[in-house]
């Protein structure tokens, strides 16, 4: 392994919630008086953290969202994992490849502590990640494309920058990555590979990942 770290992005990469959770934002944003399509909300929150969808939308029309919008959204979130959600096709099998291996890996979010939690029980990964090695962007205040959070994940698991592989599966991500100094590999899956030409990396099927970590 030519890394000390793996650091994976959550929504995308390890639980299939994106579908989900841009689904039911766009018909929330929509709503509330702000028209925003599946295809808008992927292009401009996926990947990002809460503050992302206030700050735009703000920008945007001059209005601030509900002060229980977050509250709100995260209980239909959490609802609609409880009946939909799964894990990305081949993320168990790289995750108990990198812990056969002894390959320290964690995760860096830019959701709460609360969604990356529930989303792996309802998945079956929570097994695989103990308090240590969850991050979130609750941890730094500010989330990608900012670097904070992934800087934060490697000093706190003990590794440096240019020691650790990103993945990820969002033009956000990719850009925090490289600005953390980085390797990356861009999870096409959902998104066009144009959008993640700054990875170092790209694949489409999470079964091939631990071979290009070790190539």
């Amino acid at each position: 392994m030519r890394y000390d770290l793996v650091i994976f992005d959550n929504d995308g990469v390890l639980v299939d919630s994106e579908p989900i959770s841009n689904r039911l934002l766009a018909g929330y944003l929509t709503e509330l008086g702000h028209p925003t399509s599946y295809e808008d909300s992927l292009r401009d929150y996926m990947g990002g953290a809460m503050h992302r969808v206030h700050d735009l939308v703000l920008e945007r029309t001059g209005r601030r969202l509900p002060e229980d919008f977050d509250d709100v959204f995260h209980g239909r979130v959490f609802a609609a994992f409880e009946r939909e959600l799964e894990p990305v096709p081949g993320a168990v099998g790289v995750l108990e490849k990198l812990a056969a291996d002894g390959v320290v890996y964690c995760v860096a979010s830019s959701g709460s502590h609360e969604r990356i939690r529930v989303g792996h029980r309802k998945a079956g990964l929570d097994r695989w990640f103990d308090d240590g090695r969850i991050f979130s962007s609750q941890d730094v205040g500010w989330g990608k494309p900012a670097p904070d959070l992934f800087l934060h994940a490697a000093g706190r698991m003990g590794v440096a920058p240019e020691r650790c592989a990103v993945i990820e599966d969002s033009p956000l991500g990719v850009q925090a990555a490289v600005a953390a100094g980085m390797d990356v590999y861009g999870f096409t899956a959902m998104t066009p590979a144009a959008k993640l030409a700054g990875a170092t990396r790209l694949f489409a099927d999470m079964g091939e990942l631990a071979d290009l970590l070790a190539g």
